[in-house]
């Protein structure tokens, strides 16, 4: 049986920085902290992981009735560290921004939130193998009135204000498909994109399509609606690949992941892992794609 994930909330230091859209978070550390977080063997003696994690459905995020950590990151992170004999996953909660900072520092022995594998957060960050791909999404106003199907269109339309949660990937895509700067509102988390569409601050949304598509069935609202044709930006990082990730000095516990990971992927385990959260055949990573290989082609 699987185990009760705890949840434990916590606020990070405010203040911060990120350098946002490129990947490359800001460091630092909290006084106390150990740099890395805990080795396999600290690790398996205490029984006990912890995974940072951001709250977006449906990759990694607390339940609302019942306040566990749930999604297909946390389903595949959970059975991999069971497998390597360590019970108990305790979950802490962060701002996407604050994942890497807080792996780096020692916050989290892991973070797992369908994090898309770039070149500048495997700077900072030793990426687990890829474990899970998706596209993008796009949001609008009911009826879809200035009629948004790609980026492109976007680009083409100075007038329109697309609202991205803050660090994420679908920044850098959004420019490299031609959208300006001044047409780009970073926000907080999912949750404001679809208030800054709401209040006419914005007139469309974009992030990971089950993501946006999820949150919107789950929003209890009829202002808005999600794109269905909407047509996937012919880039690199599209489609992304997201995986665990580990503080650099942390190479031991990273590997006895993959290892672990490895064997879900060819008995066919991932698949049952994932598919609860909405995902399918298609979001399933070629077993012999390495982590190495994205982060080359995206160079």
């Amino acid at each position: 049986m699987k185990k009760r994930l705890s949840i434990l909330f916590f606020v990070l230091v405010l203040g911060i920085m990120t350098a946002c859209g490129t990947g490359e978070e800001a460091g630092g550390t909290t006084k106390g902290a150990t740099s890395g977080g805990s080795s396999l063997d600290e690790l398996k003696e205490k029984g006990t992981v912890t995974i940072g994690f951001a709250n977006e459905a449906p990759y990694a995020y607390q339940d609302p009735k019942t306040g566990e950590l749930k999604g297909a990151a946390v389903e595949i992170a959970t059975k991999v560290f069971n497998n390597m004999g360590i019970e108990n996953v305790k979950g802490q909660i962060a701002e996407w921004n604050q994942l890497i900072p807080g792996v780096k520092a020692g916050k989290f022995d892991v973070i797992t939130a369908g994090m898309a594998i770039l070149p500048e957060r495997a700077e900072q960050v030793a990426f687990g193998e890829p474990e899970i791909q998706y596209g993008e999404g796009l949001i609008v106003e009911k009826g879809n009135p200035l009629d948004l199907h790609s980026y492109t269109d976007i680009a083409d339309n100075p007038d329109v204000i697309v609202a991205v949660m803050s660090g994420a990937t679908e920044i850098e895509f959004l420019k490299e498909m031609g959208v300006s700067e001044d047409q780009i509102l970073e926000v907080a988390d999912i949750p404001a994109t679809f208030s800054a569409v709401q209040s006419g601050r914005a007139q469309a949304t974009t992030g990971t399509e089950m993501t946006v598509k999820m949150a919107l069935q789950s929003s209890d609202q009829n202002a808005l609606e999600f794109v269905e044709d909407f047509e996937q930006p012919d880039i690199k990082g599209v489609p992304s690949y997201g995986a665990a990730a580990f503080a650099k000095d942390n190479e031991e516990l990273r590997e006895a992941y993959n290892a672990e990971l490895q064997k879900l992927k060819e008995n066919g385990e991932i698949l049952d892992l994932i598919t609860p959260s909405g995902f399918g055949e298609g979001n399933l990573v070629p077993n012999d794609l390495t982590t190495e290989q994205v982060v080359e082609s995206l160079k």
